[in-house]
């Protein structure tokens, strides 16, 4: 993995871990969007959604249940939001799959 996530993963470079499993873990955002923004990465490099294929398909369900998990660890329950970026022109900075896990103020929609 030669992404900063995984480096993180690797604890090559420290962050502010929240929650770990054997497959993915949740880190603070270092530029939080909302009161609670934590970034849920998977341990598999997967560059982005879009390149994911029908093996990975139990990592990404265990990924949106680990979600609700760590939502409720955080305190934010069932009022959250999960934003999956894919793409450069879509936002995604960091191509290694993550989704981002938003709570703690009114979210709008349309979002972007």
């Amino acid at each position: 993995m030669t992404t900063l996530f995984g480096k993180i993963i690797r604890r090559e470079i420290p962050a502010s871990i929240v929650y770990e499993d054997d497959l993915c873990l949740a880190i603070r955002d270092i530029n939080p969007q909302a009161p609670t923004h934590v970034l849920l990465i998977p341990k598999k490099e997967i560059d982005m959604l879009s390149s994911a294929t029908a093996e990975d398909q139990a990592l990404l369900g265990h990924m949106m249940l680990a979600a609700g998990k760590v939502a409720r660890q955080l305190g934010v329950g069932d009022t959250f939001r999960l934003v999956v970026n894919n793409g450069a022109e879509a936002g995604q900075s960091v191509f290694h799959l993550h989704l981002h896990i938003l709570a703690g103020r009114k979210l709008h929609w349309p979002p972007g």
